[in-house]
């Protein structure tokens, strides 16, 4: 089975889509209008799909990230095919408040975090059935805000982020069904697990062969790393995080090649690090810089081999 060659990076200011390649490094554009602040990305169905936070209100007296708040309802879900073309709206903007990681199921159906709107969603890539799965309450802050997200349709579960305040070690990895138990709503569920809590800042996830890896953007030593654990049995507690590579500019971007045993991980510093995975077939090799773009990045997904974008 041939391998990737390429991953798709989204730069956020001005919002682009990136091609990269893998064997040297190379990046092209694949369109230059990708929206305001784009920020999850992911292939599905043979079409590339990413969200968008869209445009902050911003306080020229507040230094540095603090200052810009997404708050306002104008995030958006948009689709481009592989091969170029311009860019079409899944979900017109307003949809999401503030558009955060995307994942798909391999079967035509799409998921995200929506940060300031408290919430994880799923549409199908034609903009139908649009639903939300977990809907945490607005007065509970930052501590509701959902940004990383993984599905195993598999199973039946949905994995998500909640950050946490910024450097602040309140970070948390959750858990429920892919479907609402019956008789309940997306803001009162009866089968949300906390598996992991105390984290400094999780960001993006992968589930990978029994494991779940993650960016973590928080305050080092145990922030800006990128982080596995096993996925724990149902009412179980999940152990203690494995730290796989760390010194990150600000890592948000993940994705987890689990054949070639490869984890990637874009940061807002613009850096693309390849990190060998313990036990694969890379262990033992150093980790790689593939790209430094100087400038932010937020998304990153791999290309599939299998071009429609289907499971192998």
């Amino acid at each position: 089975m041939p391998k990737p060659t390429e991953l798709l990076a989204l730069q956020i200011i001005p919002g682009k889509v990136l091609r990269v390649s893998l064997p040297d490094g190379r990046v092209r554009t694949l369109t230059d209008h990708a929206g305001d602040a784009p920020d999850g990305i992911v292939v599905e169905s043979g079409a590339v799909y990413w969200t968008t936070m869209g445009v902050p209100t911003s306080d020229p007296d507040t230094p540095g990230e603090a200052g810009h708040d997404f708050s306002r309802p104008n995030g958006g879900l948009h689709a481009l095919d592989l091969d170029g073309g311009s860019p079409r709206e899944v979900l017109p903007q307003g949809a999401l408040t503030t558009g955060k990681q995307l994942t798909g199921d391999g079967a035509g159906t799409l998921y995200w975090g929506d940060r300031e709107g408290h919430r994880v969603s799923r549409v199908r890539t034609d903009g139908s059935g649009l639903t939300d799965l977990v809907v945490n309450p607005a007065g509970d802050g930052i501590m509701a805000e959902c940004v990383g997200v993984a599905v195993d349709p598999a199973r039946g579960h949905l994995y998500w982020t909640q950050k946490g305040p910024a450097k602040g070690g309140r970070g948390r990895i959750l858990r429920a069904g892919l479907e609402i138990p019956a008789g309940e709503t997306a803001a009162n569920r009866s089968d949300v697990e906390v598996l992991w809590s105390d984290l400094p800042e999780p960001i993006d996830l992968h589930l990978d062969g029994g494991w779940l890896y993650w960016t973590d953007r928080g305050a080092p030593p145990a922030g800006n790393t990128l982080n596995r654990a096993r996925v724990p049995e149902a009412g179980a507690a999940g152990q203690a995080p494995e730290i796989l590579a760390d010194g990150f500019a600000e890592a948000i971007g993940l994705a987890v090649d689990g054949e070639e045993g490869i984890a990637y991980v874009s940061d807002l510093g613009g850096h693309i690090r390849a990190v060998p995975l313990p036990g694969g077939p890379a262990d033992g090799q150093e980790p790689r810089e593939v790209a430094a773009l100087g400038v932010p990045l937020t998304g990153l997904c791999l290309v599939p081999r299998d071009p429609s974008g289907r499971p192998e």
